[in-house]
């Protein structure tokens, strides 16, 4: 089978050298020029796994393009493209709903491990996680279909949110450093920078949390990571 990923990128050299690479790696590359076009391609290919998007385009930008791809698909491992420069666009791309970020220029081996760890996650590929609950009231985590309900209600969790939850849930009332669920969510041989744990875990808390500003379950440990207690 296929294993399918969209790259939205406006310039013809990067995207060229993304693809090739990609290519090269054993991906069948989906190309778009445009948000528009990037929305379109998702629709025809409802088996892409993962999605690279760049923020600036023409037209819909990347952060648009990842919010309307999260109003509808939560599976799908979201990789934005950023300028070295844009340290704010990081933050409110994982804020809408990415998984994580790479910044421009990068290494085709950067990019590739990148891929593949979200490819993993999004269900392409790895063995399959055993049937079974995880309660802890008000949550319950099904990690048979991968769902997490509270107090009954279902709560829409992207694939990297949902591996915050199991490894929380897991570890109830240990600390655990950000190198440590860097380590555990998003895998050892990870390129990127610890922030992307605290905005994950902000954008965790907004989903969760009875009250974000104060939170009562995802407690952070200052000075040295989180931990999941009540």
């Amino acid at each position: 089978m296929a294993r399918k990923v969209l790259v939205l990128e406006d310039e013809s050299s990067i995207r060229s050298f993304i693809v090739i690479n990609l290519t090269r790696a054993g991906y069948e590359v989906i190309e778009a020029e445009t948000g528009e076009e990037a929305l379109e391609k998702l629709k025809d290919n409802s088996d892409i796994r993962v999605a690279l998007l760049d923020i600036m385009l023409p037209g819909i930008d990347g952060f648009e393009v990842c919010r309307r791809i999260r109003a509808t698909n939560t599976r799908i491992g979201i990789i934005m493209l950023t300028a070295r420069s844009q340290e704010m666009d990081k933050v409110t791309g994982l804020m809408t709903g990415a998984d994580d970020y790479v910044t421009k220029p990068f290494s085709p081996a950067e990019l590739t491990a990148r891929v593949d760890a979200l490819y993993r996650r999004a269900g392409g590929g790895g063995p399959m996680e055993q049937p079974g609950e995880i309660y802890q009231e008000p949550f319950l985590l099904n990690t048979r279909n991968r769902t997490l309900e509270k107090n009954g209600q279902r709560i829409k969790l992207t694939q990297v949110e949902y591996s915050i939850m199991k490894m929380f849930m897991e570890n109830p009332g240990k600390a655990l450093s950000r190198e440590e669920i860097l380590d555990m969510v998003w895998g050892r041989d990870y390129f990127g920078e610890l922030k992307i744990v605290d905005v994950n875990i902000r954008r965790l808390r907004l989903k969760i949390e009875d009250n974000a500003q104060n939170p009562t379950y995802i407690n952070t440990v200052w000075g040295y990571g989180y931990k999941w207690g009540f």
